[in-house]
Parts: C-alpha cells; sequence; structure tokens
C-alpha cells in the first residue's frame, strides 16, 4: 500500500476514534461503520489498543486536576484518617465497585463479542438504543452530587459501562444516562462516567500490550499508528471539553438525533 493511502487512512480512523470516544454516539459502532462503508478496517487489535490509549490520556488530561486529587486525599485518608479527604476515598472505591461490572463480563465474553457482535446490525439496533436512552433522559437534571452517591449506584453505573461493551452502545452514553436515571447532577454523572472510564481502559491496554510488543511492525506502520495516536489525543480532548459543555446546557438532544439517523442509515442503508 502506498505511504501516504496508508497515513491517510490510519489518520481518518484515529480521528473517528477520537471525536466518537468521549461523546455518546459510540466509538466501536463508528470504527466498525467506517470498515463496512469505505473499507477502512484493520484487522489488527492492536491498533484499537493505540487509539483507545491516546484517547484515555485525553480524558486524564481534562480531568487531570480531579485525579490528582483523589489520589492524594486517598493517600492522605489510608495514611491519617483526615475526615475531609474522606469522601473522596469512597469514590475511589465507588470507581472500583463500578470498574467489576465491565472488567469481569470483557474477560468472560471478549471473545465472543468480537466473533458475533461486530457487525453493522448489531450496531444498527444498538445505535437505536442509544437513541431512545439518550431521548429519555435528555431533560433529567439530577438532585444527588458524588457526596450523596453510594456503593449501589455506582455499581449500577458500572453495570451500564459493562452493557456498552456491545459494539453501537455508546460507553459515555450508557454510564450518564444510568447515573442520570439514579437521581446524580449532570456534572456529577458526567464525571464519574470519565474517571470509570480510565481504570477499564487503561486495564485493557495493559492486557494487550505484551501481544503488541511481540509483533513486528514496519517502520511505515509505526509512523501510521503514531499519525493514528495522535489524531485520537487531540480529537478526544477537544470533543470531551465539547461534551461537558453540551451537558451543562442539557442538549443531548443532539446525540440522540445523531444516533437514530446513524442507525436507520445502519440498518436499511449498508
Amino acid at each position: 500500500m502506498d505511504l501516504w493511502i496508508l497515513l491517510g487512512k490510519y489518520f481518518i480512523l484515529g480521528l473517528i476514534q477520537g471525536i466518537s470516544e468521549p461523546i455518546p454516539i459510540s466509538s466501536s459502532g463508528h470504527l466498525i461503520i467506517a470498515q463496512d462503508l469505505f473499507g477502512l478496517g484493520v484487522e489488527d487489535l492492536s491498533f484499537e489498543v493505540v487509539v483507545n490509549t491516546a484517547s484515555l490520556l485525553a480524558v486524564m488530561l481534562v480531568y487531570r486536576k480531579d485525579i490528582i486529587r483523589l489520589i492524594t486525599s486517598t493517600i492522605s485518608y489510608i495514611s491519617k484518617r483526615e475526615e475531609s479527604t474522606k469522601d473522596d476515598f469512597k469514590l475511589v472505591v465507588y470507581l472500583i465497585i463500578g470498574t467489576i461490572p465491565a472488567a469481569l463480563l470483557g474477560l468472560l465474553f471478549n471473545d465472543f463479542i468480537g466473533e458475533h457482535l461486530k457487525s453493522t446490525i448489531t450496531v444498527g439496533i444498538a445505535l437505536l438504543v442509544t437513541a431512545f436512552s439518550l431521548f429519555f433522559i435528555r431533560n433529567l437534571k439530577g438532585t444527588k452530587n458524588r457526596h450523596a452517591m453510594t456503593w449501589k449506584e455506582a455499581l449500577l453505573v458500572g453495570l451500564g459501562q459493562a452493557v456498552a461493551l456491545i459494539p453501537g452502545v455508546s460507553r459515555s452514553g450508557a454510564t450518564v444516562v444510568t447515573a442520570m436515571l439514579i437521581g446524580l447532577k449532570r456534572d456529577t454523572a458526567l464525571m464519574f462516567s470519565f474517571l470509570l472510564y480510565i481504570p477499564v481502559s487503561l486495564g485493557a491496554s495493559v492486557l494487550e500490550l505484551p501481544d503488541m510488543l511481540r509483533q513486528d511492525f514496519s517502520s511505515d506502520m509505526l509512523i501510521a499508528y503514531a499519525l493514528a495516536f495522535v489524531a485520537s489525543l487531540v480529537a478526544s480532548y477537544f470533543a470531551l471539553k465539547w461534551f461537558i459543555d453540551v451537558m451543562k446546557k442539557g442538549k443531548l438532544i443532539y446525540f440522540a438525533i445523531y444516533c437514530f439517523l446513524l442507525a436507520i442509515i445502519t440498518l436499511f442503508l449498508l
């Protein structure tokens, strides 16, 4: 393959991943649609690890202050039992609890999902579910902040994240919808959703790293991967910042309409 065509292909896929990962439109669904519609598919699993890691870094950059606060507060609470850091420590515990469903189901059903659910039909149906879910909660505002959360609510949001293992079900959409249905405020729902994304994405990247290191990449592929990484990182960062602004304004209806239209196109035209 010509180098410029190769670079263009990976750049586009990196952009698709980067833009669609933070916002509730399903990055996995978009990559499958791109593969079917434009022949831009990449069979190598290491590519998904690269672009997902880029999105992970973007999320960590946006929420870096919260991450640093949670780490320092947890260390302080464990070592000194400072009461002022107890709520942050509880949030870390809730994030661990919320991570369990997706981690467990991912380990059990990852191969099955890869073999049987990565089709445009599955994506189309899942996008319809995402669209109706976002439409249903579009006007909810919630009353609970993170201090009022319970471990059971954290587990429910974690189950929402586990459902998003199905291609076409948006991870951010599933977690935000679940969080708002249990009464969390929009900003709390969004923050918990993306903090919950970090351990799952980080764990997946670490598990796939040994396989990546055993592969022999050509210099052209290394450049293509680097380009996709940068594209995904930059696109994810700005897409997440935009999504935060959209959430503040309560305009989830935009994503509901988009997912519905894309679902119709996927189901009837592809």
